[in-house]
Parts: C-alpha cells; structure tokens; sequence
C-alpha cells in the first residue's frame, strides 16, 4: 500500500474520493522550480531495516548513503518512491521507527517520499508507529492505493501485500477494477504501474512462484490499456528488464542486501523520464561495482 510523506509546500494532493481516486501531483510553484528536476524519479525497494540493526551496519548504511546523496542534491528529483519490504522480516514496531528516522532527512530537504509495501511487511503495526498517513477513506478497503503524477509520467501505485511473511502477492478483483477505472481517468500521459511484487510473466521462470498470483489477469487489463508503458517491481533482489505484450517489466535492485554477490549488488536507480520512454541509471553502494553508473534507455510502446 502506498504511504504518502509530503513535503506540503511542494505538492498539491487532489482528493476525489468520490471517484475513486486519490491523486498525488507534484507539480510545484514557479518560484521553486529551479530547485527541482521535474523529470527525475529516484527508485527503491527491499530497504529490510531492522530494529536492532546496529547504526554503522550494512543495510541502515545502504539506505542513509541514498538519502544523503538525494539531501545533498542541488535540484532534487520529483520525488522518491520506495517500493516495499520497508521492514526486515514481519514488520515489527521498532523496525518502522528506525526506517522512520532514517528517512527523516527526505521530509527536512522537502523531497516527497511514497512508500509501498511488501511482504515482510505488516500494514496495522506500520500505521500505529506512523499514525498520520494512514487513510481515512482507501479507494479499496484495506488497500492504500493512489496516483502520483509527474511531468512526464503517471505513477499507479498498487498495494500487492497479501498477508505478512507470505511471498506471493495479489491485487484482488477490486483493485484491479479500481486500477482499470483509474488508468481511464488519466490517459494525459504514459502510466507507469508501481507494485512490490514481480509479474509471473515476461520474465526469469525462477521467479514466478513468489510474484503476483493474479498476473494474467492484471495483463489483459494492461495490454488493453496504450498508455500503460512499463511496470516496476522489486522482491527479487537482483536487477533485470523484460518485455511482455509491449510493456516493460524493470527489476529494480534492492537497497538492503542480494542472495547472490557474485550475481547481483545493492543500490537504487535514477529514473529520468521523457514523453518517449525513460532511461534508467543504476547507483550502486560499492561504488566499483561495474553497475554502478550504468544506463540503460527504454522507448516506450
């Protein structure tokens, strides 16, 4: 489920609950818009933090590095999205404490944060440590989904958590009608759906298992749909891009750890969008690491 941390001078929120929608712009006023690069979205996922990580230990260090390259920007991005696994294993309260403090500096340099979950994660104990951003009025009950807009993009974020310390995920028949309705409304711009979870299609077979359990059905709202142009995910730990009727499916490296050094690395990536397509630059925290700066460029259907 998405979880908003506005920076409120630098955001409208439009409310339309009466359709069915909420709706993050970032559009800004024009006195601040030297200040921002409007065609940047910085990209996370698998943050993990712990409560009893100690400061200086690898997967909090991951996450601060991050933070601080974006605080220390002189233009910030649009905004940053994390795309779950905010919690090391089952979402216990201190670990959103220690996640909350960590990104704490994004809300002080006015960067807006959205949050989505995953499966290490646990909605009712998240909402109890960060009172203030849960919803009065879902879209979907016990769904926080919404719409951030940007310049050149709108981001669809979907809530895939089924159950806590379960792997795969689901968006359920209401959600996906709510989604189908909402990529209706907003046919502007390219849409870009934003979930924790991978597709069971379009990819690596090995991951399937763990991905969303209503995949195909998802798809055929999407194919149908010209403006959806990509879909990302995290979960897998490990980076990769894919194809599937059109659309492209991009991995996204953890920020927390990976399964296999040998394979695979930690960071976040860098997306600059365009009308046409976005290209994507990976930043890693080992900063030889041959991925990292490493840009990848794709056009849209």
């Amino acid at each position: 489920m998405p979880v908003h941390l506005p920076a409120q001078n630098r955001r409208q929120f439009l409310f339309t609950l009466g359709a069915g929608f909420i709706t993050c712009s970032t559009g800004l006023l024009a006195k601040e818009q030297s200040t921002q690069q409007s065609d940047i979205v910085y990209l996370l996922n698998d943050t993990h933090i712990g409560e009893k990580h100690p400061p200086k230990s690898p997967v909090p260090t991951h996450l601060r590095e991050v933070v601080t390259e974006l605080v220390e920007l002189p233009q910030k991005p649009a905004c940053v999205l994390i795309n779950g696994d905010l919690a090391l294993r089952d979402g216990q309260p201190g670990d959103y404490r220690h996640f909350a403090r960590l990104i704490q500096p994004l809300q002080d340099a006015k960067i807006d944060t959205h949050l989505t979950l995953g499966n290490h994660d646990n909605r009712d104990v998240f909402y109890e440590v960060m009172q203030a951003q849960k919803p009065s009025a879902p879209p979907v009950k016990s769904r926080h989904i919404s719409v951030v807009q940007t310049k050149y993009a709108n981001f669809f974020l979907l809530d895939s958590l089924q159950k806590t310390m379960v792997t795969q995920g689901t968006l359920g028949t209401e959600q996906r009608t709510w989604l189908a309705n909402a990529l209706d409304a907003h046919t502007d711009k390219p849409a870009i759906i934003f979930t924790h979870h991978n597709p069971r299609l379009g990819g690596d077979p090995v991951h399937f298992p763990g991905g969303l359990t209503d995949s195909e059905e998802l798809w055929e709202l999407l194919a149908a749909r010209s403006q959806v142009k990509a879909y990302i995910h995290g979960h897998i730990h490990h980076r990769s891009n894919a194809e599937h009727k059109g659309i492209h499916i991009i991995n996204t490296p953890a920020t927390s750890y990976v399964g296999n050094p040998d394979q695979s690395t930690t960071g976040w990536t860098v997306a600059q969008l365009t009308p046409n397509g976005v290209t994507l630059t990976t930043r890693t925290n080992i900063k030889d690491h041959a991925w990292n700066n490493q840009t990848k460029t794709l056009t849209w259907r």
